[in-house]
């Protein structure tokens, strides 16, 4: 998975401004991702040594983000904080 921060265009993000504007940024940012992945693909599979099955680009429009995600066959869940977690914070165990 790849997270781009900010990674819209002064323009893309008034573009993005109207519902209608965030879709054609969104659709936009799918299709550049689909036709340019290829290198990419090939990169994965060398270093893991499996096919990548799917590939997708999300854009949240408000923020500005971009989020790349190549599968293999597994689900993914991607959650965006909206600030950094402090170091120490994080357990890895589920205390209940």
């Amino acid at each position: 998975m790849v997270t781009l921060h900010d990674a819209l265009s002064p323009a893309e993000q008034a573009v993005a401004q109207s519902p209608g504007g965030a879709a054609k940024v969104q659709e936009f940012h799918r299709q550049l991702f689909l036709n340019a992945s290829d290198t990419l693909r090939q990169e994965i599979k060398r270093i893991t040594g499996m096919e990548v099955r799917e590939a997708s680009a999300e854009v949240e429009p408000k923020t500005g983000a971009i989020v790349q995600v190549f599968t293999s066959g597994t689900m993914v869940q991607v959650f965006l904080l909206s600030g950094n977690v402090p170091a120490g914070s994080f357990n890895s165990r589920a205390e209940t």
